[in-house]
């Protein structure tokens, strides 16, 4: 008989896809001889980005020749897509357009079907495992933070009449220092129907077998046992929620070093502060690259920026950008000797991974975060959407790895050039208190992860555990005991 698969039903965007693709193969190094896994992802077809699926496809190829484990991808038909009315309903709709072809491909697997792992925006599938009597855990891509905000929302919902962009104070989040209102993620500040669709995945993670966080128990200890404990769904039973972050790929850095590395070469150990905005960000309007240059030039500290170039729409993803249109003139010229202004795309892991490197300003995409701890770089925190903003408010005021940094979320996060120039300082400065404890902490961060994954770390013992029960639920399923 064929190994039993674990089905994982990624949302596929670049993010979402490689994070569960990296935990799959994770829990599949986890599993023993005697109760071998594979995995078998489900794919669907996300048109409505022009070159996506390529990139998809590229991704997928590359896992088939280098993973070295027994994986498939099966490709779900092509649905008829939603009427846009916000990111959240359009994704949440458009995973529930394809409940029919998940159930027919699951139904369909050659192999007994150990467990489904879904993506935190996937939760409307939980009727298709449910109908098929198969045991489903969430896959949630962020923080811990994150998830008991959204276990805790039908409750805050029904509690906070208003929209949450109208309270006046802080929001309750179990586990973390009060949250201001103003700080919550994009999409639950006012109470339209992408909130609602929050509502609803908060609601459904309560039917999952579990809950996998792409976290560390020692980073998030304290939130996780408010989730443990219930104190986030009073009166409820929260799943069983299994850390096994941090999850990240790193690949051996290919024979022709990027210019980007051989660029900080030449620079000194810490004294380059890094300036990188995800896949989807690092395109701002004029005014606000030409406070960039200016706070940037100011500083008067090294720095690698990634600036890129305005989306080319339908796409979201930026395009390269024409520095001598954007930038301030002479502003290249006067910096010259000490930053590199990239216009493309740049390989960030490999970047932080450098000892050039003593600072991050980051949108504080929940990868970027990770990454950036593995490495030990203190970070000043730009949030730009999602649930970016409570990100940035984790950093600062729970794990004390990044410096504060004022961003106007009125003016689309506008951030002034003296603003970035203190912030600089003080993540970059010998002298700043503010900085060195900055420091110091994003190197007790860099410990708790290398620590985690490590045979007898917190995360690897996670990982076993759901293995096991995984295995478990299997073999009660097959045998009629347990």
């Amino acid at each position: 008989m064929a190994n039993p698969t674990v089905v994982l039903i990624p949302f596929c965007v670049p993010g979402h896809l490689t994070s569960m693709l990296n935990a799959g193969k994770r829990l599949l190094s986890n599993s023993s001889s005697s109760h071998a896994l594979s995995f078998t992802v489900l794919i669907t077809q996300i048109t409505w980005v022009p070159n996506h699926m390529s990139e998809v496809a590229d991704l997928i190829r590359r896992e088939e020749a280098e993973s070295g484990f027994e994986i498939r991808f099966h490709h779900l038909p092509a649905v008829e897509l939603p009427v846009w009315l916000g990111a959240e309903d359009f994704i949440s709709r458009f995973i529930q357009l394809h409940a029919p072809h998940v159930k027919a491909a699951i139904s369909g697997l050659p192999s007994p079907v150990a467990a489904v792992v879904v993506d935190f925006f996937c939760t409307t599938l939980l009727d298709v495992t449910r109908e098929l009597a198969l045991p489903a855990y969430v896959y949630f891509t962020s923080s811990a933070s994150m998830l008991a905000l959204m276990l805790r929302l039908p409750a805050l919902d029904a509690e906070v009449a208003c929209d949450l962009v109208e309270v006046d104070g802080a929001v309750d989040v179990p586990g973390m220092p009060p949250v201001p209102a103003a700080l919550v993620p994009t999409p639950l500040l006012k109470k339209d129907v992408n909130y609602t669709w929050f509502v609803y995945h908060g609601n459904r993670f309560m039917e999952a077998a579990g809950i996998i966080i792409n976290t560390v128990a020692e980073l998030e200890s304290a939130v996780l046992a408010a989730v443990a404990e219930d104190r986030c769904v009073p009166g409820r039973r929260a799943p069983t929620v299994y850390p096994i972050g941090p999850v990240l790929s790193f690949k051996p850095p290919g024979e022709q070093r990027h210019e980007c590395v051989t660029w900080l070469d030449a620079q000194p150990k810490d004294s380059v502060v890094l300036l990188c905005f995800g896949s989807m960000g690092g395109s701002f309007p004029e005014p606000q690259v030409r406070e960039i240059a200016e706070g940037l030039e100011r500083s008067g500290h090294r720095f690698l920026w990634v600036l890129r170039g305005p989306p080319h729409a339908p796409s979201p993803y930026p395009t390269d950008a024409n520095v001598d249109e954007l930038l301030p003139e002479g502003f290249l010229e006067r910096t010259k000797d000490r930053g590199l202004v990239w216009p493309k795309w740049a390989p960030q892991k490999e970047i932080l991974a450098h000892a050039a490197v003593g600072g991050f300003v980051t949108h504080c995409g929940w990868n970027s975060v990770l990454e950036a701890l593995w490495h030990g770089v203190p970070m000043a925190p730009w949030p730009l959407y999602a649930e970016q903003h409570l990100n940035a408010f984790l950093l600062v005021a729970y794990l004390g790895v990044a410096v504060a940094m004022e961003v106007d979320r009125k003016r689309d996060n506008f951030v002034e050039a003296a603003e970035l120039e203190r912030a600089v300082r003080s993540l970059m400065g010998g002298d700043s208190v503010e900085g060195r404890k900055t420091r110091e902490k994003a190197m007790e961060a860099k410990a708790l992860c290398r620590n985690a994954v490590v045979e007898s770390g917190s995360s690897y013992a996670s990982l076993q555990k759901l293995t096991q029960e995984i295995s478990r639920m299997l073999c009660v399923r097959m045998t009629g005991s347990a």
